[in-house]
């Protein structure tokens, strides 16, 4: 069974930075993109950030230059570096993953159960 779990939220204050980390744990085919996305109150679920298999990597306009993903294949780990962090930043942080279970399967998206950012003075 495939599983993601988050860890490294929290308060921070506005400038400051913060690092998520997720960990993709159980039996599976393949992984074709890793990343995270955001839900504030009252609003829908966003992407933040992703990169795919082949490198590529797509954000949201509102975090270029200040946030960036890195990944750990061997240790199918994702991490999210969040720098000059803003009020509006703040929501629960959703780790995701398209992964392939099996050969014969569709990929599909799996996601971690989140973890709050809060940015506050």
């Amino acid at each position: 069974q495939v599983q993601l779990v988050e860890s490294g939220g929290g308060l921070v204050h506005p400038g400051g930075s913060l690092r998520l980390s997720c960990v993709l744990s159980g039996s599976f085919y393949s992984i074709n993109s890793m990343g995270w996305y955001r839900q504030a109150p009252g609003k829908q679920r966003e992407l933040v950030i992703i990169v795919t298999n082949g490198g590529t990597t797509k954000y949201a306009d509102s975090v270029k230059g200040r946030f960036t993903i890195s990944r750990d294949n061997a240790q199918n780990t994702v991490y999210l570096q969040m720098n000059s962090l803003k009020p509006e930043d703040t929501a629960v942080y959703y780790c995701n993953a398209v992964i392939q279970q099996t050969r014969t399967m569709f990929p599909r998206d799996y996601w971690g159960q989140g973890t709050q950012v809060t940015v506050s003075s």
